[in-house]
C-alpha cells in the first residue's frame, strides 16, 4: 500500500551583493537615473556591433549616382570609387520601453570602437571599454543631445504604433578619418567605398566587424531621469543609384542577436551594500545589484525519510509591497531563477538552460485571467535539487571527513532575476541576467518580522505490511 505524508520546514535567507553580472543581453540600456530607493545614480552605457546579411551587396558601381563629380570615360575603377559619396548616414537606437521621464534632456557620445568585441570573451556589467582599449581618444566620436520623446516627430506620427518605433537618431554626416588616415565627407561614404574596394569584407558579419566597422560605444555624458531599453541598433546609409530611373537607396546594418552587444552599468556599491544590510527582509535588485540566497533545510527534510520518495517540495517567496508610491518607483522582477550558489557564474557563462533538476524558474504569480496578482513567486517542485544535495553531501562525507568544512555552500541556492527568450511553444531557449531597472523586497532575513519562508514537502513510500 502506498503511504503519503506531508510536512513543512522553515527556510532561512539573506541578501547578497552582486557587484557585476554577465552582460549578454540583446537589449542595450542607455541613460542615467536616480534610484528612488537609495538615491544612487545608475548609468547605462553600451557597446554594439552591426552585422551584415550573408553575401551582402550594393548596386553595381557604375549605377551609383551619389558622386562628388561625374564619372569620366578615362576613370579607372579606383578613380570611380574615390568619387562615390553617401548622401547621409546615421545610427538609430530603437527602444520599445524606457524608465523615467521621456522629456528629460540627455546627452551621449557615440564612439567608434578601436577594436571589436570578440566571441568567447566574457564581458561583465562593470567592464570599462575605455580602460580596456576598446575606445580610442583619437577615434571618431559624435555628440548627441536628445529626449526620448522626440518632439521633432508629430504627435500623430508617434501615436501610430504600426509604423513608428521611438528611437534616438545620431547623425554621422560629419567628416570621418579612418585608421589609415584617409578622410571622407561622412561615415557612410567610408562604408560605401570600403565595399567597392573589397566586397569580401561585407560577406558576413565577422568580416564586416573586423575589416570595416568594429562597432560603437554609446556613453552617457550628462542628463538625468531617463533610461532607454534599446532593442535594435541600426546603422543606415543613404545614396542614389540609377536603374530605369534614379532611386534613393538605403543600406542598413543592424545590431542583432547574432552580433555582440553588452551593457556597462555604473552603480554606487556603498549604497547597494547598505540596502543589502537590511536584515528585516531580503532584496532582489537589478541591474547588478542584489540577489537573495536561501539555505535549504536538506538534512531536516530527509531526516527519518531516507528510504522514502520525496515527491514534491514547493517553495513560495512572498513579495513585500513597496511603500514608495512615486511615479518612478522601480518595477518588480517578472521572472526568477533558482540555482545552486556555486553555479551563480557558471550557469550564465556556459549559457545553460533551465532544466528543473538543478535550475528552476518562477514568474510573478497571477491568476489565469491576469486580473489578480498574488504577490508571490512559486517554485512548484525543487525535490530533485534537495535529493541531489543530500546525496552529494553523503557521498562527499564518505570519502572526506572534512567535506562539510570545504563545501559550506552545499545546501545554498541563489535567487536571480532573469530575462528569458522562448519559442512559439513557450520553450525556453535562452536565459540571461535581467539588466532592466527592477527592485523588490522579499519576506525573509535574519530579523524577519513576518511569517517564515516555508518549504512544503510530500513524501511517499510503499508499506508492505
Amino acid at each position: 500500500m502506498l503511504e503519503v505524508s506531508t510536512d513543512t520546514f522553515e527556510v532561512t535567507s539573506r541578501s547578497i551583493v552582486a557587484d557585476s553580472v554577465l552582460s549578454r543581453n540583446t537589449t542595450g540600456y542607455l541613460g542615467i537615473i536616480r534610484d528612488p530607493e537609495t538615491g544612487n545614480y545608475i548609468t547605462g552605457d553600451f557597446m554594439a556591433q552591426f552585422g551584415t546579411l550573408e553575401d551582402y551587396n550594393l548596386p553595381e558601381l557604375d549605377s551609383i549616382v551619389s558622386l562628388s563629380e561625374a564619372f569620366a570615360d578615362t576613370d579607372t575603377e579606383n578613380d570611380k570609387i574615390k568619387k562615390i559619396i553617401a548622401d547621409s548616414c546615421h545610427i538609430r537606437l530603437f527602444y520599445t520601453s524606457y524608465y523615467g521621464d521621456s522629456l528629460a534632456s540627455m546627452n551621449l557620445t557615440a564612439h567608434e570602437m578601436a577594436k571589436p568585441m570578440e566571441e568567447g570573451v566574457l564581458y561583465y556589467s562593470n567592464f570599462d571599454p575605455e580602460k580596456n582599449g576598446y575606445v580610442s581618444d583619437a577615434g571618431f566620436k559624435v555628440n548627441k543631445t536628445y529626449t526620448l520623446a522626440d518632439l521633432s516627430v508629430s504627435d500623430e506620427e508617434r501615436a501610430d504604433e504600426g509604423s513608428y518605433t521611438p528611437n534616438i537618431k545620431i547623425n554621422l554626416d560629419m567628416p570621418y578619418t579612418d585608421k589609415d588616415g584617409v578622410t571622407y565627407n561622412n561615415y557612410g561614404t567610408y562604408i560605401m567605398r570600403k565595399y567597392y574596394e573589397n566586397p569580401s569584407s561585407f560577406k558576413n558579419s565577422y568580416n564586416f566587424i573586423h575589416d570595416v566597422c568594429p562597432g560603437f560605444y554609446f556613453k552617457m555624458n550628462d542628463g538625468l531621469g531617463a533610461m532607454a531599453y534599446v532593442t535594435v541598433s541600426q546603422l543606415n546609409i543613404y545614396f542614389q543609384y540609377k536603374s530605369d530611373s534614379t532611386y534613393v537607396g538605403m543600406s542598413s546594418f543592424a545590431g542583432t542577436e547574432e552580433v555582440l552587444q553588452t551593457t556597462n552599468i555604473g552603480n554606487d556599491g556603498d549604497a547597494i551594500k547598505e540596502l543589502a544590510g537590511d536584515k528585516t527582509c531580503t532584496y532582489l535588485k537589478t541591474p547588478a545589484g542584489i540577489f537573495t540566497e536561501l539555505t535549504l533545510p536538506v538534512d531536516e527534510v530527509m531526516s527519518g525519510h531516507e528510504n522514502d520518495t520525496l515527491n514534491t517540495a514547493k517553495l513560495v517567496l512572498t513579495r513585500i509591497n513597496n511603500t514608495n508610491h512615486s511615479d518612478y518607483s522601480l518595477d518588480y522582477p517578472s521572472a526568477l531563477l533558482m540555482i545552486p550558489s556555486d553555479s551563480l557564474y557558471s550557469f550564465f557563462e556556459n549559457e545553460d538552460i533551465i532544466n528543473y533538476q538543478n535550475s528552476f524558474y518562477a514568474s510573478f504569480d497571477v491568476d489565469a485571467n491576469a486580473t489578480r496578482n498574488y504577490n508571490t513567486y512559486t517554485f512548484n517542485n525543487i525535490s530533485g535539487m534537495i535529493t541531489s544535495m543530500y546525496d552529494l553531501k553523503n557521498n562527499g562525507l564518505a570519502s572526506d571527513p572534512n567535506w562539510l568544512a570545504n563545501n559550506k555552500n552545499w545546501n545554498k541556492v541563489v535567487i536571480v532575476p532573469i530575462s528569458v527568450t522562448t519559442n512559439s511553444s513557450n520553450q525556453i531557449l535562452k536565459v540571461v541576467h535581467d539588466m532592466s531597472l527592477t527592485s523588490t523586497r522579499l519576506v525573509g532575513g535574519d530579523d524577519n518580522p513576518n511569517d517564515p519562508i516555508k518549504l512544503s514537502v510530500v513524501y511517499s513510500k510503499f508499506n508492505h505490511e
